[in-house]
């Protein structure tokens, strides 16, 4: 009792020291360390994919809470696709299940960003459908990027080949590209195209590293690393990320 009085004190005293025009806009995560959750704990590691796709929601509610307007979670990587099959087949079941609770909770706006040719047929479908048939939020609700078969050099790459066969369309040379070509154009073929980049990149686990997570888009973003894995992370984890954040000097490379 006495030890959730001091923890319940000590959020207070964190959501006391941030500052709204200090809060980052859109916040990229990691949600890294089911697997070792799970093996520490003695449990299979589907049971850790499971508890990690459960922190979701609350992980949305606290950057609702705070006025964040855009959360990107990366939830499987075009690397994890080469997993044990074993392991992969529960994992993306988790995942659209995931994405289908998401999406019939109603208070967050969906966008996939990622490939989904890359994910076997049936997955593909039932994500596009939980994003596209679940109620209508309102046009100032979270906006929540989910992250699938993503990978950066996949998304860099299909960024350049979109951009050649539009340009292909208007009948340009590839020469005739390569005098042209800004960063912008790329910018413009991304996944992302239209969603600001990240002010923030949050990484659970302890790991420190993005692994290729929004590698265009984080190009000024802040990054925070935190020791718990996904399924421990908590609030005042999230509070200390956002408070850290606050007290960064931004200077977006100038």
């Amino acid at each position: 009792m006495e030890n959730r009085l001091l923890y319940s004190l000590y959020e207070r005293r964190l959501v006391s020291e941030l500052s709204p025009d200090r809060i980052p806009n859109h916040v990229g995560v990691i949600l890294d360390g089911n697997r070792r959750w799970a093996k520490e704990g003695g449990n299979a590691t589907a049971y850790g994919h499971r508890k990690g796709a459960d922190k979701i929601t609350e992980f949305l509610e606290w950057s609702d809470e705070v006025g964040v307007k855009i959360v990107t979670l990366w939830m499987l990587s075009t690397d994890n696709l080469g997993r044990d099959p074993e392991e992969l087949r529960p994992l993306l079941r988790i995942i659209t299940d995931a994405a289908k609770f998401l999406a019939n909770d109603g208070r967050w706006r969906l966008r996939y960003v990622g490939d989904l040719s890359l994910l076997p047929e049936d997955v593909g479908a039932e994500l596009t459908a939980a994003l596209e048939e679940g109620p209508e939020p309102s046009e100032d609700a979270l906006l929540v990027n989910i992250a699938v078969g993503y990978g950066g050099r996949h998304e860099i790459t299909d960024a350049v080949r979109s951009l050649l066969r539009a340009c292909s369309q208007k009948g340009m040379s590839i020469d005739e590209v390569a005098d042209v070509l800004t960063v912008d154009d790329i910018t413009d073929h991304l996944y992302t195209k239209g969603v600001p980049d990240p002010d923030l990149v949050i990484r659970t686990s302890g790991e420190q590293r993005l692994s290729g997570f929004l590698l265009w888009q984080s190009v000024h973003s802040e990054y925070y690393f935190c020791e718990a894995y996904w399924p421990d992370f908590r609030r005042v984890d999230f509070l200390r990320a956002m408070r850290d954040y606050g007290q960064r000097e931004r200077r977006l490379g100038k």
